[in-house]
């Protein structure tokens, strides 16, 4: 069913847990997909020795395409019409992530029925790593 006006109410939710147990792979597969190959991605020696983190970690940009595949899976593809996030905490091989869209506002926008969403993930410990919003078109 599409999203519209009628089924929609701020303060909806949709949750979807994005991924469980984030692997090492995952992370080297997104470094060939995206030509991103920081060595704090990939490197484990240069990660852990000279930079000091713990391990590698995830691109912020692939944590962020997955919270947006949550979203199109919400209001359906090609109704986006704005996505930004903030990353704000490192997103770690073995983590499970859960993105969720609130609904804060239902609009018109040029003479267009829109949505306006709170977009946020958390890991498995609840801890947030991203945080942003989005526009969809919906039906009227």
């Amino acid at each position: 069913m599409a999203l519209s006006k009628s089924n929609l109410n701020v303060g909806d939710q949709h949750s979807e847990q994005i991924v469980d147990n984030l692997t090492r792979t995952q992370i080297i597969q997104y470094a060939g997909a995206s030509g991103d190959y920081n060595p704090l991605h990939t490197d484990e020696i240069f990660t852990t020795e000279i930079a000091g983190y713990p391990t590698v970690f995830a691109h912020g940009m692939l944590t962020m395409g997955m919270t947006g595949k949550m979203l199109t899976n919400y209001v359906g593809d090609g109704r986006l019409t704005k996505y930004g996030v903030r990353f704000v905490a490192q997103v770690w091989p073995g983590d499970s992530l859960t993105a969720t869209a609130t609904v804060e506002a239902i609009r018109e926008e040029d003479g267009v029925s829109v949505v306006d969403l709170a977009v946020s993930t958390v890991n498995q410990d609840g801890t947030e790593v991203v945080k942003g919003s989005a526009t969809a078109r919906i039906d009227g």
